[in-house]
């Protein structure tokens, strides 16, 4: 009850809430059976977060293992990524990743290779290849990995950091760069360290 009371002083929004979803509008015998049959909204959404968030460890790459697929010679990997064309435009885009915006990726991924090929540029996955889809912060990308499991496809990651995230680590690794060869060029150490903060 004590509980009950701090949480209605401290967080009112909160209070009603729990209250709705606990209580109901009216707890009766027959809203109580209701709620054992269809639980309220709010637990709905809870489940299906749960449900959608249990997506394992082999589903996702990090920027060492992206950078490594996309460095390697023989890279039978595919990076899709699914940002709009002006987003790449704007922001930038990860070096020999391919452009499908989500909204097309079911389609693309339904088209013949020929008709994909000359719509995008670039070979067609096949459902064995691997594909590590990418965006800008990791919520499309989750997305067209469901669509592309969906459709039978088996090697499918994403990226979750996105652009975002490999923007940041080139930058860095690029300024370390410019900052040791400044240094080896025996520029004053002064601009060195001040590249490098």
């Amino acid at each position: 009850m004590a509980l009950r009371g701090a949480l209605r002083l401290v967080v009112p929004q909160l209070w009603k809430m729990t209250r709705r979803a606990v209580t109901g509008p009216r707890w009766t015998r027959q809203s109580g059976s209701l709620w054992l049959q269809r639980p309220p909204l709010f637990f709905q959404r809870q489940q299906l977060r749960a449900l959608s968030c249990s997506s394992g460890p082999d589903t996702t790459v990090t920027y060492e293992k992206l950078k490594q697929t996309l460095a390697s010679p023989e890279r039978g990997s595919t990076v899709v990524d699914v940002r709009e064309p002006w987003e790449l435009r704007e922001y930038g885009r990860i070096p020999g990743s391919l452009n499908v915006p989500l909204g097309q990726i079911e389609e693309a991924l339904k088209l013949d290779p020929e008709d994909f090929k000359q719509k995008y540029g670039e070979k067609m996955p096949s459902k064995s290849d691997h594909i590590i889809f990418s965006c800008l912060a990791g919520v499309r990308s989750q997305k067209a990995l469901e669509t592309a499991t969906s459709l039978g496809y088996t090697k499918v990651q994403h990226y979750p950091g996105g652009w975002e995230e490999w923007f940041v680590n080139s930058s860095l690794l690029n300024l370390h760069k410019v900052a040791a060869h400044l240094l080896k060029c025996g520029s004053s150490k002064q601009h060195a360290k001040l590249i490098v903060l």
